[in-house]
């Protein structure tokens, strides 16, 4: 049997002396996307609700096309297209709304929301979601840019390496050549397709999930990314799927991923965080937890994170794979502030002033 070797390191922030009004509001985010967390801790301390920082955080990075890897402009799939992948989850009424392979919008975050507050729904995707935004009053503007343009040049110069496509399914050959493909007959099926995937980091492949609770201790996540770099057209992540790219449950707390979604989202670890926190664990342990299941479960190279947070602010985070950073603010703290954690390192538990 193969070794299962984990690499995890786990930051879980807790204070047993602090006031409940030291650790709310908190704003926990993936990654050292400051802007973001400033942005929706803002929203939050002049009067906005949960909701609306998760929103107005989000669509700081979407502006911002936060490391190539947020927003338009990036992250172009095989046809040289930017989609986007988006989510919004309301954890005091259990409100979902998300988007996937969405083209030509660039305010994915927002459309999540309406499809949240304006629909019955959960989930559109694809040019019906583009129309919907329409519809919702979003401008059509393309996703594409120079740079993104150039990205796939670089990529199609390069004989399309790396890709998604298993060899020995297809042909010609993805480890060595372009596309368009077609099917092998009789193989696919017993090929497998674990093992080696594309190397990723936060440049070509990432997430801003975003966690929220205000003063209340009324929680809500949010998530936006344009998707793994040369993905195959029609793709979707873990980041609008509810349970995958974040979730979170009135009193108990929430949970945000980042790192290889197709791998991550045939684990739910957000929702799995969520009831290990329901059950007694700390957030960072629950983190922990939810990694450690998809290691010994997924029989490949995994690289993943999550953050996570109760209702009454304690927080925390683990890694899988590479180093990962994030932001947090929470009064004790005092302003929105980045964390590093190191990939290869023992399980670590601070308080906020040791930070």
């Amino acid at each position: 049997m193969r070794p299962v070797f984990v690499l995890l390191l786990v930051l879980a922030a807790h204070c047993n002396a602090a006031r409940s009004d030291d650790k709310l509001p908190l704003v926990l985010n993936t990654w050292s996307f400051l802007d973001a967390n400033i942005a929706a801790t803002e929203t939050l301390l002049t009067g906005g609700s949960h909701i609306d920082a998760i929103e107005t955080g989000c669509s700081v990075c979407e502006v911002e096309q936060c490391d190539g890897s947020v927003g338009y402009g990036g992250s172009p799939d095989e046809l040289g297209n930017t989609t986007l992948d988006a989510m919004i989850m309301n954890g005091e009424t259990h409100d979902v709304g998300s988007v996937g392979c969405l083209k030509d919008i660039r305010s994915a975050i927002s459309v999540a929301r309406k499809v949240m507050e304006t629909t019955k729904h959960t989930l559109l995707v694809g040019d019906d979601a583009t129309n919907f935004a329409i519809q919702m009053g979003f401008t059509r503007q393309s996703s594409k840019t120079n740079h993104s343009l150039d990205l796939w040049a670089q990529w199609k110069s390069a004989n399309c390496q790396p890709n998604y496509r298993v060899p020995g399914t297809v042909i010609p050959n993805p480890s060595v050549s372009c596309g368009p493909y077609s099917p092998v007959p009789s193989i696919a099926s017993t090929v497998p397709r674990s093992g080696s995937r594309p190397t990723l980091n936060r440049y070509n492949h990432d997430t801003i999930g975003m966690i929220v609770v205000d003063a209340k201790g009324q929680i809500g996540c949010g998530t936006t990314t344009n998707g793994a770099s040369h993905k195959i057209p029609g793709r979707v992540g873990d980041s609008p799927i509810v349970g995958a790219g974040c979730y979170v449950q009135k009193g108990v707390g929430g949970a945000a991923a980042t790192g290889d979604g197709d791998i991550m989202m045939r684990f739910l670890p957000t929702y799995q965080v969520v009831q290990s926190m329901a059950a007694g664990m700390s957030p960072g342990d629950a983190a922990t937890d939810a990694l450690v299941r998809i290691v010994k479960g997924c029989n490949c190279t995994f690289q993943g994170a999550l953050v996570a947070a109760s209702v009454d602010g304690t927080w925390g985070a683990a890694t899988n794979g590479f180093n990962f950073s994030y932001t947090v603010y929470n009064p004790s703290l005092g302003t929105s502030t980045v964390i590093y954690v190191n990939n290869n390192m023992e399980h670590t538990d601070r308080e906020n002033k040791d930070i």
